[in-house]
């Protein structure tokens, strides 16, 4: 047996819950095509799940579409359903489909895809009769929201009071997931409202509606990468390498499926690369870290390697001083000088930001957090978690229990640090590059637990596989 026929084993639930498998964007429906060799891999994985995944969710751009030629578009359908996704049908796997921008970009492709979707639910809002809809199983519930429907404008449009309205009716579900084709929140730097986001006017309504609904997780595709980010405690999960070969950007991210369980302890997932190998893994909500030290001011002697191996938070207090142009609150500094990790208040706003630099000579990239008015008291916490990339700097304040990401431009994030044996407090080292924090009562304690999820490189997870 080759490790290509060898059984992956699936995250199940421990206990009541449900395990599932999502990935979107395949662009296929050509015969011959690059994509059908490539989603073919992908479903090769998928297939070695075992035991099996309770259903799928592909959250759009099954086909290459976006043409005008509505007999054409039927024919890649045909060739998608009866013959990559045959293996579907046989093994009674339910897949719920998401609309995209490849398969409903003008009236008549949103008719042929509530067409060929006949099996799915019509439960939508009005005039969206096969392209939204919701399926409650049991406990579950899962909402499929249209981010492209051409009666309210077309790409990024989506219709939200019908959403509120159906996560009202089921607030009794015990888990909620919401799918969309696109993104609310921009995804390794590509921004664009309407193109590479929902609209912008309609985000702040969405969002809310999700967290005041209680919702695990917002799935979606589009920008084709694999993403977590977080925002105000819901999850935004993006999904899309299910077979369009090329990546954004092609240097770090890769073609892949999610495998995901949810049960009383929270959502797991792992993320399975063309070849089946692990490649990143995350448990939300992060525990409690069960280990706390209280930093001093000024320089403090740590375990770095031990601080690389799991979520970290930093627990920041005092008072903010004056605009200036930067205050260090807590950084990383090497033997060398070199600073791969720096936390403080920057400029006139006196905004929380984080600046990673993981290879000296190398652009540092920053993440941005909220902001301050002079004399203002802070009581935060920030979490440095290397299992989820890019997404993975949070803050929250002292005592709440929703993190909410820093905004970043990123495709990586901390799992790419190397942690030095020094923290340095109110300071970035001695000297004229000590970046001083002006402000009173500054406080900062660690937190850090165990080891616990991180990114997985290839290398690694071909060798933990």
């Amino acid at each position: 047996m080759t490790d290509k026929d060898r059984a992956i084993e699936a995250l199940t639930p421990r206990g009541a819950g449900h395990q599932f498998v999502f990935y979107g964007d395949s662009c296929s429906g050509v015969p011959g095509h690059l994509h059908e060799q490539k989603l073919g891999k992908v479903n090769a994985v998928v297939r070695r799940l075992r035991p099996a995944p309770d259903f799928a969710v592909f959250p759009g751009d099954e086909v290459i579409g976006l043409i005008p030629d509505e007999a054409e578009l039927r024919r890649q359908w045909h060739h998608f359903f009866d013959v990559e996704m045959a293996w579907a049908r046989a093994a009674d796997l339910r897949i719920y489909h998401a609309t995209g921008n490849h398969t409903t970009y003008d009236p008549m492709s949103e008719r042929v895809f509530a067409d060929v979707m006949a099996h799915l639910p019509r439960n939508g809002p009005l005039g969206q009769d096969g392209l939204s809809y919701y399926v409650r199983e049991g406990d579950l519930l899962l909402v499929f929201v249209h981010t492209l429907s051409t009666a309210l404008g077309g790409e990024g449009h989506i219709e939200t009071e019908w959403l509120r309205a159906t996560l009202r009716d089921h607030a009794d579900a015990r888990w909620k997931f919401v799918v969309g084709h696109h993104p609310a929140f921009p995804v390794n730097g590509y921004v664009g409202t309407y193109q590479r986001t929902i609209g912008d006017e309609y985000v702040p309504a969405f969002w809310s509606i999700l967290v005041e609904a209680g919702v695990s997780a917002y799935l979606c595709s589009h920008i084709l990468a694999f993403d977590v980010q977080c925002h105000a405690g819901v999850l935004q999960i993006t999904s899309a390498g299910a077979g369009t070969a090329h990546r954004m950007p092609e240097d770090v991210e890769y073609l892949h499926c999610v495998q995901m369980a949810i049960d009383t302890d929270g959502l797991r997932y792992q993320v399975l690369d063309e070849d089946g190998t692990l490649r990143e893994a995350l448990h939300w909500p992060p525990p409690a870290p069960p280990q706390h030290r209280a930093l001093d001011t000024g320089r403090n002697t740590v375990d770095g390697a031990h601080l690389g191996t799991g979520p970290m938070t930093f627990g920041l207090s005092g008072r903010a001083a004056a605009s200036g142009p930067r205050q260090t609150l807590c950084a990383a500094v090497t033997d060398s000088g070199a600073v791969p990790f720096w936390l403080g208040l920057v400029g006139r706003k006196l905004q929380l930001t984080a600046i990673l630099q993981p290879v000296a000579g190398r652009s540092p990239h920053q993440w941005l957090g909220p902001c301050f008015a002079p004399g203002d008291a802070f009581d935060l916490d920030v979490l440095i978690h290397p299992g989820m990339g890019p997404g993975g700097l949070l803050w929250r304040g002292r005592g709440a229990d929703r993190w909410t990401g820093f905004d970043g431009a990123s495709p990586w994030g901390a799992e790419r640090l190397t942690w030095p044996d020094t923290l340095w407090v109110g300071a970035c080292g001695a000297g004229e590059r000590a970046i001083a924090y002006a402000g009173a009562d500054l406080k900062v304690r660690l937190g850090h637990g165990a080891g616990g999820e991180r990114r997985h490189t290839q290398q690694e997870g071909a060798a933990n596989r």
